[in-house]
């Protein structure tokens, strides 16, 4: 038994270096996994059976979130399917993604399930049995988070029943997304009645806010601000209560992130995700991945300054050169001069120190402009954006605001559905990078950037000088298809859910079928 404080501060130092270790080995197995399912939501050979204190394992659960929101799955498919990144012609790792070919994510699936909520749960366990109010507080926040996740990308899921394996029940059964979010905005409005007065988090173990419990409340605000918005096309969502709360409340100004400042970019598995598979022997994204004509081209034409710190171009003579998306059929380059192996498209952009994003501060301000828009309450909707794109650009190191001032981002009054517009279309210029699963899920709702419909296979001579294929986006080739023309609205089930669960559902047809909340019309340019 360790009895000194000292020698127990070397014991608590030592297990978290050990689950610090275990995160970035986990991260390492998944990617080099690929498409292998991981996926045991009942038990966790990673996780110890028994812990001291629960905040040890803190530091893998918000690694392994962060890595499981910008890695293998959600970090690829996010961009390929909001169309920031398409596939190299001649490569062939992702060319299924970007064809839209049935996918269930089921790393990341396994990851979130096994892995993080397993170890929030844990957190939660233990800080309740020794009254550790801190611990639990961010564990219920980040649980939440999470699951709210994963019922956004898959559904229907389990969740009521769910890692409950010691308990006995080994086929939970899959709740309705509806249900999921009533209990979710349940339980993070109890968590906001939560009295933090003298509670504490040992910052060393919280590599997110460094132990600032007052930084956590605001993100339990921000996060509820997002179940209210997710709603806004359904029948559920009150535009005056949100309203009510965002005038009332106070959100986070800092993102929650791990620290660029965190990663070791020189050692194999201990980079950034996306810097792991640009850096790292997999090479997945050197050698893959190239920009996407209808994101880059926004960029550039409208001389936007994050262009050069999302993208590397690839050769000077030729300069800002984007890909069709999902176009293997023809061989020829985007803009007709030659064929695909003759020029060089820009690839992908990401620093040694980047940031992993869990939730930003732009998203937040956003949130409160598109509600401010829908209340007609023009002024605060433009404050509120501009701090949005103003967030976005300080965090690419940017102090130039000219595209606010008198560029293609400067706020203009307009109907609710033009300005809800306006915000969308930075959002996804924001997220890129930093959050493709929630530009995935966000253009989902409130569907900007719209859909161009055309088809780059029949149309080709006259799609090389199309503007209206730059900033929005188009169908691929194989895809239009598989999906009668529309784009990718949900992942499969992994096979191990539908293996191993007795109560598990049908598999889904496609990757086609919407979530509950994705009610909204399709806004398709002819």
């Amino acid at each position: 038994p360790i009895k000194s404080s000292a020698a127990s501060d070397v014991y608590k130092r030592q297990i978290m270096k050990k689950y610090i270790i275990s995160a970035f080995a986990l991260f390492t197995l998944f990617t080099t996994s690929g498409c292998q399912d991981w996926l045991d939501v009942n038990h966790d050979p990673n996780v110890l059976e028994e812990i001291p204190d629960g905040k040890v394992l803190l530091p893998a659960a918000e690694v392994n979130l962060g890595n499981s929101l910008m890695g293998w799955d959600f970090g690829f498919a996010g961009g390929f399917w909001s169309e920031y990144w398409t596939q190299k012609y001649m490569a062939s790792q992702f060319k299924s993604i970007c064809e839209y070919t049935e996918t269930s994510f089921s790393t990341a699936y396994s990851n979130l399930t096994a892995g993080v909520l397993k170890d929030l749960k844990e957190i939660k366990t233990v800080a309740e049995e020794s009254g550790n109010t801190g611990n639990y507080f961010v564990a219920e926040a980040l649980s939440i988070y999470t699951w709210q996740i994963l019922t956004d990308v898959w559904g229907s899921i389990p969740y009521s029943e769910a890692l409950q394996g010691a308990e006995g029940i080994v086929s939970p059964k899959f709740d309705a997304g509806e249900e999921i979010y009533a209990d979710l905005m349940a339980r993070v409005d109890a968590l906001l009645q939560t009295d933090l007065d003298g509670a504490q988090i040992d910052g060393e173990y919280d590599f997110i806010y460094g132990g600032d419990l007052g930084k956590w409340q605001l993100f339990a605000n921000s996060l509820k601000l997002k179940l209210m918005m997710r709603l806004s096309e359904t029948s559920g969502y009150n535009n005056a209560t949100v309203v009510s709360f965002v005038d009332n409340n106070a959100f986070l100004t800092q993102s929650a992130c791990i620290p660029g400042s965190y990663w070791s970019d020189g050692q194999e598995g201990k980079r950034h995700p996306m810097r792991e598979f640009e850096a790292g022997g997999a090479g997945y994204l050197t050698t893959n991945v190239i920009a996407c004509k209808n994101f880059l081209d926004y960029l550039a034409n409208n001389n936007d300054p994050r262009l050069d710190r999302l993208f590397k171009i690839a050769d000077t003579k030729t300069g800002w050169r984007g890909a069709f998306f999902g176009d293997f059929d023809s061989k020829e380059a985007s803009d007709g001069s030659t064929s695909d192996d003759q020029v060089k498209y820009c690839t992908i952009r990401f620093t040694g120190d980047m940031d992993l994003m869990i939730m930003s501060n732009w998203e937040v301000c956003f949130f409160m402009a598109e509600a401010y828009a829908r209340a007609g309450r023009h002024a605060d909707a433009k404050a509120a954006y501009e701090q949005g794109v103003k967030a976005s650009l300080s965090q690419h190191g940017i102090s130039d605001h000219s595209i606010l001032d008198d560029g293609y981002a400067a706020w203009k009054d307009g109907t609710v559905e033009e300005e809800i517009k306006q915000i969308a279309m930075q959002k996804w210029v924001a997220n890129a990078n930093y959050q493709h699963i929630e530009s995935f899920l966000e253009r989902n709702r409130v569907k900007y950037p719209a859909i161009y419909d055309v088809d780059i296979k029949m149309d080709r001579p006259g799609a090389y000088a199309d503007l209206k294929i730059v900033g929005n986006l188009t169908v691929s080739v194989k895809g239009r298809a598989r999906l009668n023309n529309s784009l990718p609205a949900s992942p499969i089930y992994p096979t191990s859910i539908l293996t191993t669960n007795e109560n598990s559902p049908e598999q889904k047809q496609n990757i086609g079928e919407k979530v509950w909340w994705n009610q909204k019309k399709e806004v398709i340019i002819k």
